[in-house]
């Protein structure tokens, strides 16, 4: 049984007896000066829906349920999982961070007899893993990782890729490497204070200002969301008049008002960020396929057979109605299994379109197949996390929109049934001609052949429902395939920003462990084509 990991409740511990004490007794003591580095942290909160293909199998196929209970919860629409109440500590010296969250989740079908429960669950971006107790049959096993986590500066919608013991936990090989659902963990705001001390303090006290300055130089409240170093953080105290705030506030709305664009019109710009499929970029580039992926026509792909970013977009928006319609130029060309100079895969993706509408919608592509040209060919069916298409300095940002394959694109990509999980798709347009877009996640280069990637395998596609064989069976999404590359998982240092919290995190991991196998996509279709 692994040994289980206390560090926050220990750091916790350890930080409130160094306050009883002092940190001048405990020097004199001769106590290290390790601990001086943590800071503790508190009111943390984890958001993960562990995999969406995984909820949708035990909601419908298994007839099963999810129970959160003490404090956790979970998104309508059978959503994500929210964990409460983190603590834990930001080791300023590695920057780092290791939280502990409470609640439970309950996972159970009687139909397909299987019965779990995940509690005590952690993240910790040193180790950049998600880990959990898991109850089965009366028995807890401590502590069991069950995703690895690419962390990220702001923590926010973070990838996630399953363990080895993870598909075991939820009774899927398929999910051994397989992504998972993005992580977000974030500090739970604070309610804002009551003014009623304010105007109900005895005349006789002390001035505003002196309380400002007091609090500025002190130490900091203890719901703060770190406790050292607070004269160096600019937001531990200002001191700042009630006249000035009101001021600068108002002075700020005013101009932001003056500047916005209307609510609905033409788009002035936009990129969209999407790789179609990660186990399908590594199988063209891999052994099996042994092909290449080329960008064209203003498209980027980034670095290391990344996803492609897709420019200066055209369309309409109504931010009130909650609708967008947006097309983007760029071709992406998937080329392999090549057989005396001629190719059995021969794809071209371009004239990409988004539409949303209250949060759904419809990502097409003009298809070129061996030559075969098809116009606006529904791919993928979009889902947003929120139907809110609110402008931010007239830019509307939708990310993470989760797209799954549509019976029309089934046809292209063969073996890939419709339904399938692909990447997520990330976009944003520009309402106005001087709004200022986000960096797009392609490289600056518009050509060239994608990444080296491992081995693609022959590939299978996963069973939907959970046999007699299986613990929970799984609705199983395209994982197949025999090679795997495995990238260097280092861990989640987060740089120091000079403030006395983490978050938001500055560094990043760098390597994430990913599967790529993939089916051997383009066999039905070779055989269509009599090839």
């Amino acid at each position: 049984m692994p040994v289980r990991r206390r560090r926050p409740t220990a750091l916790a511990a350890a930080v409130a007896t160094a306050a009883a004490l002092g940190a001048t007794a405990l020097a004199t003591a001769g106590a290290t000066t390790a601990s001086a580095a943590d800071v503790p942290l508190k009111d943390y909160e984890l958001t993960w829906g562990i995999k969406q293909s995984y909820r949708t199998y035990v909601a419908t196929y298994a007839q099963g349920s999810f129970t959160p209970s003490d404090g956790a919860t979970q998104a309508d629409g059978n959503g994500a999982f929210t964990f409460v109440d983190g603590t834990g500590a930001y080791d300023s010296a590695t920057n780092t961070v290791d939280l502990a969250f409470t609640g439970s989740l309950a996972i159970e079908s009687a139909a397909h007899g299987f019965a779990l429960t995940l509690s005590d669950v952690r993240f910790d971006s040193e180790d950049a893993e998600i880990t959990a107790d898991v109850t089965r049959g009366g028995t807890t096993e401590d502590d069991v990782p069950l995703a690895t986590v690419a962390v990220t500066r702001e923590m926010k919608d973070m990838a996630t890729t399953l363990t080895e013991e993870a598909a075991e936990v939820f009774g899927s090989a398929s999910y051994s490497g397989a992504a998972g659902d993005p992580l977000t963990v974030e500090r739970k705001e604070a309610p804002a204070p009551s003014p009623t001390p304010t105007t109900s303090a005895p005349t006789t006290g002390p001035s505003p200002t002196a309380t400002a300055t007091a609090t500025q130089t002190g130490s900091p409240e203890p719901t703060a969301t770190g406790t050292a170093s607070s004269s160096a953080s600019p937001t531990a105290g200002t001191g700042a008049s009630p006249t000035a705030t009101a001021t600068a506030t108002a002075t700020a709305s005013a101009t932001a008002t003056a500047s916005e664009a209307p609510a609905k019109g033409e788009i002035a710009d936009g990129t969209l960020d999407w790789g179609v499929k990660e186990s399908f970029r590594a199988y063209v580039v891999g052994d099996i396929a042994q092909g290449r992926v080329t960008v064209s026509d203003g498209a980027s792909q980034a670095a290391g057979n990344g996803v492609f970013t897709f420019k200066d977009a055209t369309g309409t928006y109504d931010t009130d109605a909650g609708r967008l319609t947006a097309s983007f130029r760029g071709a992406v060309n998937f080329k392999g299994h090549e057989t005396g100079g001629v190719y059995g895969l021969d794809l071209t993706l371009s004239n990409l379109k988004a539409t949303l509408d209250g949060g759904t919608g419809t990502l097409t592509a003009d298809v070129n197949s061996l030559g075969e040209r098809s116009e606006g060919v529904a791919l993928a069916d979009l889902t947003a996390a929120s139907d809110d298409l609110a402008a931010v300095n007239d830019v509307v940002t939708v990310d993470a929109v989760a797209a799954t394959l549509t019976e029309a694109g089934a046809e292209i990509f063969g073996n890939y049934p419709a339904g399938t999980a692909l990447d997520d798709v990330d976009l944003s347009v520009a309402l106005s001609d001087d709004a200022q877009l986000p960096d797009g996640d392609g490289s600056d280069t518009t050509g060239g052949t994608g990444g080296t990637g491992g081995a693609g395998g022959s590939g299978t596609t996963g069973g939907t429902g959970g046999g007699a064989g299986s613990t929970t069976g799984g609705t199983g999404s395209v994982v197949g395939g025999t090679g795997t590359t495995t990238g260097g998982l280092t861990g989640g240092s987060l740089a120091s920003t000079g403030a006395d919290i983490p978050g938001p995190a500055l560094g990043a991991a760098a390597g994430v462990a990913v599967a790529i196998g993939a089916g051997a996509v383009f066999a039905a279709r070779r055989r269509r084509n009599g090839a």
